[in-house]
């Protein structure tokens, strides 16, 4: 049984490993960088510490979020700190993991950050790895 951090995505709850999560923040300005892949949002200030902002919804294949600012996952990947941007917040709790079933499907964004499911309340929710949102990590998640 491993602590999991329950968040919503695109309208979907998701469950991030808390072993990811370096802390949980509130975005403000957001600048953007030119020529930036489409899934990185800009540059923010945090705790005297510059992150890369991620789009989540980019990153998955999806319509890129509207919003300048928000709630965001502290992650770091190689040593780099980024902020995932999220829907919400919901939960922090205790679930077993169980591997992604060959029944169950996802489109492409969404298999390529999948790691299983995690059960709450008879409610599978996918468990993600945030280093699949990542530009250049993508091919480390796969």
């Amino acid at each position: 049984m491993a602590l999991f951090l329950i968040a919503q995505i695109a309208g979907r709850p998701v469950a991030i490993e808390s072993s990811q999560v370096e802390s949980v923040v509130d975005i403000g300005s957001i600048i953007p960088v030119p020529r930036a892949e489409r899934q990185v949002r800009g540059l923010a200030a945090l705790r005297s510490r510059v992150v890369t902002v991620i789009d989540t919804r980019a990153a998955l294949g999806l319509e890129a979020a509207e919003v300048d600012a928000g709630r965001a996952i502290i992650t770091i990947v190689e040593g780099h700190y980024y902020a995932i941007l999220v829907d919400a917040l919901d939960d922090v709790a205790p679930f077993d993991l169980t591997p992604l079933s060959a029944g169950i499907l996802l489109d492409k964004g969404w298999l390529k950050v999948g790691r299983g499911i995690v059960e709450r309340d008879g409610e599978p929710i996918l468990a993600i790895a945030l280093d699949g949102l990542i530009p250049g990590a993508l091919a480390l998640a796969a």
